[in-house]
């Protein structure tokens, strides 16, 4: 059932045991956005969870209260389990599984699938890092630096550092009310800038992997799982090298998990590539969307790059 954000804030305020949890391959938005409210309920007295189906990756440990994280071990009740930022039932399987509760999503894609008892969506939002900000001032929250700085974290990862065509007025506001409350951006940019040296070695054989198809509107590299695994999980930059290429409308990050499923990720400057996950079973947003695709990455390069040209031709671009 649709519900307004005083809904979703009385929800909250009822529930005593509460369990939250984000989508896999979890990034800034979700980690800040489930710590960020997990240290605002708990400070209420409320028995709260912080659960994932996947490790935190390494870029994103020094959030405030990262080490809270957990993945699910057994079956567990709850009054509620807030999924945040996850858009289908596919990305959050294994919590969704492990806790009996009344489920609530709080997301802002504009694919989401509905797939909760209770979802609270704003696809207007640049991440789900603002409506949990706006949640918190509705409930008269406290607002701490630790939490400033996990939702600036969450808000500024989604929108390239305010660069991207989803940074809106409203989101550079949501910023400054961050700053004013303790976070620090050259601080919080350090820290995710900042790459182990496998990464950048990792990076070598990536840009190797560079193919332009399409008259060169069409830009992919492929990392692997194993070299993802060596560069300590910060792989997440990589699809902007092809994206930035002069005259590239689509960049394809692809990444091969086994002979039968790839990872494959989007990057845009003016094509709608929810549209294009979606056709996988995938999502995101306008200009930045992924999805799974159950082949080898041969197969799955051909049937994305297919795909991509017929979107091509339909948008006109």
């Amino acid at each position: 059932m649709e519900i307004s954000l005083r809904h979703v804030a009385n929800m909250l305020n009822e529930a005593e045991r509460i369990v939250i949890t984000a989508h896999i391959h979890p990034d800034g938005d979700s980690l800040g956005s489930m710590l960020a409210l997990y240290a605002s309920l708990a400070a209420q007295g409320k028995k709260v969870w912080l659960l994932l189906d996947d490790e935190v990756p390494a870029v994103y440990r020094f959030l405030p209260g990262a080490e809270l994280i957990r993945r699910p071990e057994g079956k567990m009740e709850a009054d509620l389990l807030v999924v945040l930022d996850a858009s289908d039932a596919d990305r959050v399987t294994a919590v969704v599984e492990a806790v009996r509760a009344k489920t609530l999503n709080i997301d802002h894609h504009i694919s989401n699938t509905k797939f909760t008892d209770y979802w609270y969506i704003d696809s207007q939002a640049a991440a789900t890092g603002e409506i949990i900000l706006d949640l918190l001032h509705l409930m008269k929250l406290e607002i701490t630096a630790d939490i400033a700085v996990n939702l600036f974290t969450a808000i500024a990862t989604d929108c390239g550092f305010f660069r991207y065509a989803n940074a809106s007025s409203a989101t550079l506001r949501h910023a400054a009310d961050l700053i004013d409350r303790g976070a620090r951006p050259h601080v919080i940019a350090e820290q995710l800038e900042t790459k182990p040296l496998a990464s950048i070695m990792t990076l070598r054989g990536v840009l190797d992997s560079l193919e332009i198809h399409a008259g060169g509107r069409i830009a992919t590299v492929t990392v692997y799982v194993d070299a993802a695994e060596n560069a300590a999980e910060t792989t997440e930059g990589y699809i902007n090298y092809p994206r930035n290429i002069e005259g590239v409308e689509l960049a394809v990050l692809f990444k091969p998990v086994d002979d039968n499923a790839t990872r494959v990720s989007f990057r845009s400057r003016r094509l709608d590539v929810a549209r294009l996950a979606l056709g996988f079973g995938g999502g995101g947003h306008a200009r930045a969307a992924g999805c799974t695709v159950a082949s080898g990455l041969a197969g799955a390069k051909e049937q994305i790059l297919r795909a991509a040209e017929r979107l091509l031709a339909e948008s006109g671009l």
